[in-house]
Parts: structure tokens; sequence; C-alpha cells
């Protein structure tokens, strides 16, 4: 790549934004170091049209096949992807291939739930019309079975991810960032968890924001930490089977039910200790007397109003904040709206919590009608610890979600549309990365994956955008030459795992 150091304004996004760190900034202009494998991001990205490709390859320089950049890789240097190292004239995988052990227990009782080997490491053969790099046979069970891999590149691509947490973190629909570029949004909430949806064909070719989004589901995907914004939310700092840390706080524990479902697992326990409860929750909040979980302990309405809108009995939405709960409520006392005294008595003690027993504060009723905060007494407190006890600890999970097309089936067989076929009736089992997917109905082969199940460091993208993942797809011998199998390119397993072993 070159700069023209007249219209380069040193800005530093083509910094910010080269997948192989070539490029830094000298006297306040874009500098092109040796590493550049002319992938063509910075010239993407650059605002002011400062870069241009250079008309003649570098010396010595190999050109990679595997995907469509193209990238150009001089001698001991990497290609934009950081998958391959051009060794005296020869690209190498950087990874060797992962070898796993089979096992049987798969839907279809002829095909293996586990590959004959892994696609990490495997590399890609592009365009479309090649077999992929490694098509094994082996005998399972008696079986004849193969197992074909590549590493596809898939703009069809996105991560789901799972962030187990009691706190509001913007609303849905609200667009997140990655310095300062769009590469999702905040999707419809789980039961306790928040959920992002990252990346997706469109941010992906959307571009600048598609190179953020591409490098983001990868990180993630591949257990690295990222800090992220929600559009006039909170910022978020991620990490794979880690506590989510939400605006600088480490969240501790996942909500073990909404307010309404708290009061009717622990009725029994909290009403021996106080008089009222109130479970705070961001959904639902709990009303212990009214609810019929209190009903069926023996309580009647104490005559207490929560500061929710009522949905049904002891149960009321709560209004979505940075309080308690997740609610807008800050302290105890703002969760009394008031007290009806020709139910209530003074002296009556009300307990005020949280979903996750995190929080609590004690409530006595005063022979006007308001509360004032008391001293937490013990049997209460165990009532609340019991409550936290039950919850399972904040942590952040994330699901790979990809679409199969293209290379990816036509690398397997000549009739793309039997592989999709044979997926779907679990004759032929596609895994990721040696893990097991779940496969959306319908048409075309559109999967899910567990990343903390794949093997680890997997996942990897390139400059088109896309990302890059492990497909593995494991069938009967039988079964692939009936959908059109490259059987001329079949390999014995041994023979492969030899090979790595050199």
């Amino acid at each position: 790549m070159l700069v023209d150091k007249e219209l380069c304004k040193g800005c530093g996004i083509c910094v910010k934004n080269c997948p192989v760190g070539a490029i830094g900034l000298v006297d306040k202009k874009a500098e092109i170091y040796e590493a550049c494998a002319s992938c063509g991001v910075c010239l993407r990205v650059c605002p002011a049209g400062a870069i241009t490709r250079r008309e003649e390859p570098a010396a010595q320089a190999v050109k990679c096949r595997s995907c469509p950049v193209e990238c150009e890789i001089k001698p001991e240097f990497q290609g934009a992807c950081r998958r391959y190292t051009n060794v005296d004239g020869r690209l190498v995988r950087n990874r060797p291939l992962a070898i796993t052990n089979t096992n049987s227990g798969a839907a279809h009782p002829e095909v293996p739930a586990k590959p004959l080997i892994t696609a990490v490491g495997s590399g890609t053969e592009y365009p479309c019309c090649k077999p992929a790099p490694h098509i094994v046979a082996d005998s399972v069970d008696g079986v004849e079975v193969v197992t074909v891999v590549t590493e596809a590149p898939l703009s069809y691509s996105g991560i789901k991810v799972k962030i187990d947490c009691n706190r509001h973190i913007g609303a849905e629909g609200a667009k997140v960032r990655r310095e300062g570029q769009v590469i999702g949004m905040v999707d419809t909430e789980e039961y306790g968890a928040k959920m992002l949806s990252i990346g997706g064909a469109n941010i992906l070719s959307s571009g600048r924001a598609g190179f953020m989004a591409a490098r983001t589901i990868v990180q993630i995907a591949n257990g690295e930490r990222v800090t992220l914004q929600v559009e006039q939310g909170s910022k978020l700092e991620l990490q794979v089977g880690h506590a989510p840390i939400i605006d600088d706080i480490a969240e501790e524990k996942m909500r073990v039910g909404c307010g309404s479902a708290t009061i009717g697992m622990f009725a029994g326990q909290l009403s021996k200790v106080v008089d009222e409860a109130i479970i705070l929750d961001y959904h639902v909040i709990g009303l212990l007397s009214e609810h019929r979980a209190g009903e069926e302990v023996g309580m009647k309405f104490s005559g207490v109003v929560v500061n929710g809108r009522k949905s049904t009995r002891g149960r009321y939405f709560g209004e979505a904040g940075h309080g308690w709960g997740g609610t807008h409520i800050e302290t105890p006392i703002q969760a009394v709206k008031a007290v009806d005294m020709h139910l209530a008595q003074a002296g009556m003690k009300i307990l005020v919590t949280e979903t996750t027993g995190q929080k609590a504060g004690l409530l006595e009723v005063q022979a006007d009608g308001s509360v004032k905060e008391v001293a937490m007494t013990s049997d209460v407190q165990a009532a609340v610890d019991l409550i936290a006890a039950n919850c399972e600890d904040a942590r952040v999970a994330a699901v790979y979600v990809g679409g199969t097309g293209g290379s990816a089936r036509a690398g397997v067989t000549n009739y793309p549309i039997k592989l999709s076929k044979a997926v779907h009736a679990n004759e032929a089992k596609l895994t990721i990365g040696g893990a097991p997917t779940f496969i959306l109905p319908g048409g075309g082969i559109n999967f899910m994956v567990d990343v903390e199940k794949v093997v680890p460091k997997a996942f990897t993208w390139v400059a088109t955008p896309a990302t890059v993942v492990p497909v593995e797809y494991t069938l009967t011998k039988e079964t692939y030459q009936k959908i059109g199998g490259h059987m001329g390119h079949i390999r014995p397993v041994g023979e492969v795992a030899a090979e790595q072993k050199e």
C-alpha cells in the first residue's frame, strides 16, 4: 500500500484498523511498514482517500488464495487473518491441525457425535470449486466414516452474548458500539440475562464498522476481554467465562427469578421473619402479603402499596434503571409508595431486597403511615442470605451464529443441496471446532455453537470482512458417496495424523 502524504490528515484511523499493525504515524503522517500484506483495510477506512494499492506486488511476496482478499505476504510475515506465514516462499498455516478422538452417540445411529479431526488449523481451499483441505476416513464401531474439514470465511456470521446479571444496561434495540463504531444491538432479554447481538451480514458489510465487528466477534469467541458501549446505556467489559463489569462495577450474582418468582420460592421463610416483603426487580416486583404465595402461607394483604405499576395480585411492573434490582428505586424507603393504615399497624416490619439478595433493608411502619429504615435483624438477614445462596454467579457466555453456504458446502460435495438435506436429516453431523451445534430449522445450514465448547482460540477473521470458523461435516462413507462427495480426495485419518507429527 502507498500513502499520499499531502492528502493524509494524520487521523490514525488506518492505524487502529490495520489487522497486522503495519501502519504507524510518523510526524503526523501515516507510514506503511514492511509487515503490510496489502489486505486493503487501510484503503477502505481512510476518510481522506490518502491510501492507494501498489500496482506491483512486493518482491518475494506470495499471494494468499485462501479468501477473496488475496493478501500479498512477504517472507517471514503473516497475512491479515494471521493464519499463514510466508516461509521460504511457501504459505504455512501457523497452527497445526487439531486431532480429536471419536465417540458414538449422534442422533443418526451410524454417525459419530465428534469428527475424526477438527478443522482448527486445516486452512482454507478457496474458491468454491476446490475440494476441502482435508477429507479423511476411518472405521468407527465397524462403520466407515468420513469427516470433511475447512476453515470457512463466513460473511453471514455473528455472536450472541449472554450476560447473566441483575443490572439494566440499556433499552432493547439500543445500538452497541466499540470505539465509536456500531457493531450490534441490545437484543431481547432472556430469563435472568441481558443479550447482545453482535455482527451479522449487514454490519459486516458496512465498512469501518464491519472490520470492528469482525474483530469483536472473534475476540469474544476466543475468550478475550472487550469493552463495549450501549448507546444511552452502560459501558460493558465482557469476557466469556468471567463476571461482567458494568459501568466499572463487577457483577456478582444472577437473579434467582423475578420478584414474583422469588416471593413464590421463599414465601414460607419470609413470612416467619417479617410482616411484609418487597422483592425489587426490573421486570416484576413481588409483594409478599398480596401474592398468592403469601396467601398459601397464611398471610393477608398488609396495606403496603408498592412503588410500581400493578400487573396482577402481588405482582408489579418495575421501571428499569440503575437502582436496586435493576429498577429506578435507589433506597428501601422509595420502594413503598404508601401504607393504608386501615389495614396496616404501627411497628410492622417490611423487608426490601433484590432478587439476588445483594442489597437489603428493613423498614418499620410508623403511626402516621410513613416508614423509616431500622437496623437489620439476624433472622431477616438469614432469609436474605437464603435468597442470595440460591443465585448463580454472574458470568458472560456466548454463542457463535453462522450460515455455511458457498465453499463451506461445495468443498464437501458437488451437490450442495444434498449436504444441506443430509444435515437436517441427521445423516451428516455438523460440528464447529469439535463442538456440537444446534441447526436452525428451515432451509440452509444455519447453526449456533457454544464457544466455550470449541477448541480454544479457534476463530479468526479475514478482511473481506468475514469471520473464519472451523467447520467439520461427519457422515458415513456410504452417505458421502450418495450426496456426491469428493471420493477421490479421501485419505486415511491415520495418514493425516502422522503428517502432523512430522
